[in-house]
Parts: structure tokens; C-alpha cells; sequence
């Protein structure tokens, strides 16, 4: 019997401007299918208040983030306001392997490595808009997780964010969260049966083949 997985693993990409929703949906998705799990990012920026080492993100010094860019073990990172933020190549690739998804809350410039990375067969990219920016104003505020200047400096960034959504499979409009993640565990649903992710389907139709041949006999 053949150890390969039912269906290929998927790289899932999602990202949108700060405020837009993205981080609350990843989190509805991951806890909704056991099918999907999240990437945990490495980042150089402080843990806010709750955020757990590991869990949320690994949090590391700026020299320990560039000696993991040197020794190549980053599939993807950027600089953010200051902050360096990338992605650890070996537990997404022993992922993919098992058949297992992973979740990537990622800017534009991430989702961009990602699907040039040697894992872009696998990417599967969706970009969240809001539906007015006075509500995404909106909701970085209701955080109240950031001073007015980091507040101003991330609605400066959301117009060059949102330029950039063609460059993505799916385009989801956040208005409300829970149609918005019934919509993204379709788009889930209808990539993982893709043919070309299932490498049973071969076997099973040779199967099928000898059934007709030896009903013939």
C-alpha cells in the first residue's frame, strides 16, 4: 500500500491592508478545519499584549533573523514598519508532504515570494478588500492595540496594499465576517479537489479499467 497522501497539501495565502479582517478569518478558518493549520511567522518586532512565543509568532533578535536569511531557512520575509517578518522553510515543507494545508497571513510582498518560491505549485493566494476605507479605519481603531502615528502610518500603507490585489487567485470583499468565511472554505473545498491535487485519482481510475476488463470476461 502506497504511503502517499490522498491530496497534495496547499499553501494558502492570505492577505489583505492591516484592518481589513485577515487575521480574525485565518483564525475562524484554522479553528473550523483540522485540514489546515497556520504557519508561524518569525519576527523581530515585540510581543503585544497576550501573544505567545511560538503560538503566535517565534519572536527573535534582528541578528538571529538575518542568520536564519543566510543559512536560506526563510521561504519568504519582509520588512514591516521597521520590523522584520519571514516564514520557516522546514515545518511548511514537511506539511505539504503529509497532505496537510498551511495558512500563510502574509502582506503582499510575502504572498509575492511565496508564489515565486520553489513551493508555488502548491500556493493558492486570496486577497481580502474592505468594503469602504472609513471601515477599515474603523477597525483599526476598535483594536486599540496601536498609537495614532503607527494607526496613520498603517491607513498610508493600505492604498499601496490594496494596488496589488490582481495579483492573487481569489479577491474576497470583508463585509461581513461570517459570509466572507463561508466563501473562503469554499474556495478551500474546490482546491483540494482539484485533479491535479489528488494523486489517487490515477490508481483509482486503472481500478475502475480492470473492473470493466474483467466484467467483460
Amino acid at each position: 500500500m502506497s504511503n502517499e497522501p490522498a491530496r497534495r497539501g496547499l499553501l494558502v495565502i492570505l492577505s489583505s491592508p492591516s484592518g481589513a479582517g485577515k487575521s480574525t478569518l485565518a483564525r475562524r478558518l484554522v479553528a473550523a478545519d483540522p485540514e489546515i493549520g497556520f504557519s508561524v511567522s518569525v519576527t523581530t518586532r515585540p510581543p503585544r499584549p497576550g501573544e505567545v512565543d511560538g503560538r503566535d509568532y517565534h519572536f527573535r533578535s534582528r541578528a538571529e533573523f538575518e542568520a536564519m536569511i543566510a543559512a536560506g531557512k526563510l521561504l519568504e520575509w519582509a520588512e514591516v514598519f521597521g520590523n522584520l517578518y519571514g516564514t520557516p522553510r522546514a515545518p511548511v515543507e514537511a506539511a505539504l508532504a503529509a497532505g496537510r494545508d498551511v495558512l500563510f497571513d502574509v502582506d503582499w510582498q510575502g504572498g509575492q515570494q511565496l508564489r515565486n518560491s520553489p513551493l508555488r505549485e502548491a500556493v493558492v493566494s486570496i486577497f481580502l478588500l474592505p468594503p469602504s476605507i472609513a471601515a477599515l479605519e474603523e477597525r483599526l481603531r476598535r483594536r486599540a492595540q496601536d498609537p495614532e502615528e503607527v494607526i496613520a502610518r498603517r491607513m498610508a500603507r493600505a492604498r499601496d496594499e490594496i494596488s496589488h490585489w490582481a495579483e492573487y487567485d481569489y479577491v474576497l470583499v470583508n463585509r461581513d465576517l461570517d459570509l466572507c468565511e463561508a466563501q473562503l472554505r469554499a474556495i478551500l473545498t474546490a482546491e483540494r479537489l482539484r485533479r491535479d491535487r489528488q494523486p489517487g485519482l490515477v490508481a483509482q481510475v486503472q481500478r475502475l479499467n480492470r473492473e470493466f476488463e474483467e466484467a467483460r470476461r
